[in-house]
């Protein structure tokens, strides 16, 4: 547990947290919609620094980033939390660890995850290199949240010689984003949708997520995924605004990848359809040279 990054102090030990746009004013003894952010009596506290909930080591295209060092590994890092609330979440277990316990923030992170100090984490990505590895993905949660860790294990990673992925729904604020991407790679940016209407129905906002990529653009390779959900955001014009988007802002080149939505967590939509992806792929090939399509 860590001072956190990012915050005011207010009246009464309350703290105003400004990692991410929800800027949660959190009283003592609670946390933030992030469930990780947490007051330690008018002191905002980091509760998964050095915590991990899982490792693997992953071919680099499961991130999924298919045109950054293709063929190779990468060892995949994850905690707990995340700053929004999408009800289709493939890992909503430790997304979303209220829905798995209902018990205090401290005590799901001490019985969820477990120590992996920074120094630990580069000396397995380190031992790794013999079989492949080019480095750690921060992956399967929200990595910004765990944006202390995040910052000092890639600047750790980055002095080795070693690469730095983030797989993100890209909802933080700006002053922490730069402050991190000077050490990151590559990112995978979680696109839910291009309109506004889907951001709020997930707990997150468009405007954000765009300056998100836009920024990453300027710094580091990024992909794209859109997760294809009927009902929320497959309907042609949706589509081509996304496309638009990406062809206009970030260029042809960037690739996109539309992934294959199953029912988990809340959710009880049908199945993204073969017919739905092929739509969707279609449309965004008369304007972007790299499209996937993944899930299925």
């Amino acid at each position: 547990m860590l001072e956190a990054r990012y915050y005011e102090k207010q009246s009464d030990k309350k703290v105003r947290c400004q990692l991410c746009p929800h800027a949660c004013l959190i009283s003592p003894g609670r946390a933030g919609l992030c469930f990780v952010r947490y007051n330690d009596d008018g002191r905002l506290v980091a509760l998964t620094y050095e915590r991990v909930s899982g490792t693997q080591l992953d071919p680099i295209e499961k991130k999924p980033l298919h045109f950054f060092h293709p063929g190779s590994k990468i060892l995949s890092v994850g905690a707990i939390g995340c700053n929004m609330a999408c009800f289709f979440c493939q890992n909503w277990q430790i997304a979303q660890p209220k829905d798995v316990m209902d018990i205090d923030p401290m005590e799901a992170v001490a019985v969820l995850t477990e120590e992996l100090t920074v120094e630990a984490l580069l000396a397995q990505a380190l031992r790794l290199q013999s079989v492949g590895n080019i480095g750690v993905a921060f992956t399967y949660n929200e990595p910004f949240i765990w944006f202390e860790y995040v910052l000092a294990a890639a600047r750790a990673l980055q002095e080795a010689g070693l690469k730095v992925v983030l797989v993100t729904n890209g909802y933080v604020s700006e002053a922490p984003l730069l402050e991190l991407l000077p050490y990151i790679d590559a990112l995978n940016i979680d696109i839910k949708g291009i309109t506004d209407q889907v951001y709020r129905r997930l707990g997150g906002g468009l405007e954000a997520v765009i300056r998100t990529a836009e920024l990453a653009k300027k710094s580091a390779h990024i992909e794209l995924t859109n997760l294809l959900v009927p009902e929320m955001n497959t309907a042609e014009a949706d589509i081509s605004a996304l496309v638009d988007w990406v062809a206009d802002s970030l260029g042809a080149d960037t690739p996109l990848h539309f992934s294959r939505y199953f029912p988990s967590r809340q959710a009880t939509i049908p199945s993204t359809t073969a017919t739905v992806m092929q739509a969707a792929s279609d449309i965004a090939n008369q304007r972007l040279n790299k499209v996937v399509l993944g899930n299925i």
